[in-house]
């Protein structure tokens, strides 16, 4: 069986999808491998790896490439923002109707001349817990204000 983007659907790529959907934490390729292995124990750490690349090479989930940082998945595939905290590394969906001006020129799929085919979009700033003081710096977050999404 195929799924809409051409891709033969396996039990590991459902359950894969399945728990990247579930979650709203942006997970790592690590932190998807612990929570498919709950549901599929002999799963090996290299297929959750393959998968989510082909995954994401297919355009069913995104890949965010945080500089600094590993890569984290996201389960919603269609466009969105994302708002990143620079002192926990905190990662949050932001909707396009959250910034009308911008979601109005990029739905137009033109800018200054410039065809839009993809866009990526992240606000950098410090989450309520790390802006309240009640969060320390980790060492993984250390890279997060370094590079792009």
């Amino acid at each position: 069986m195929r799924s809409g983007h051409g891709l033969r659907t396996t039990r590991q790529r459902e359950i894969i999808m399945d728990e990247l959907r579930k979650s709203r934490s942006h997970p790592t390729a690590d932190e998807m491998y612990e929570m498919v292995r709950r549901r599929l124990p002999r799963i090996s750490l290299g297929t959750v790896y393959r998968n989510l690349e082909v995954l994401s090479d297919c355009g069913m989930i995104r890949k965010l490439e945080i500089g600094g940082t590993q890569k984290r998945f996201d389960g919603i595939a269609g466009a969105h923002y994302h708002l990143l905290c620079t002192r926990c590394g905190r990662i949050e969906d932001l909707p396009l109707d959250a910034m009308p001006e911008i979601s109005k020129a990029l739905g137009r799929k033109k800018i200054r001349d410039f065809e839009i085919r993809e866009h990526r979009v992240a606000f950098l700033g410090l989450c309520p817990k790390c802006r309240d003081g009640k969060r320390r710096l980790t060492a993984v977050s250390r890279g997060a204000t370094k590079g792009g999404m």
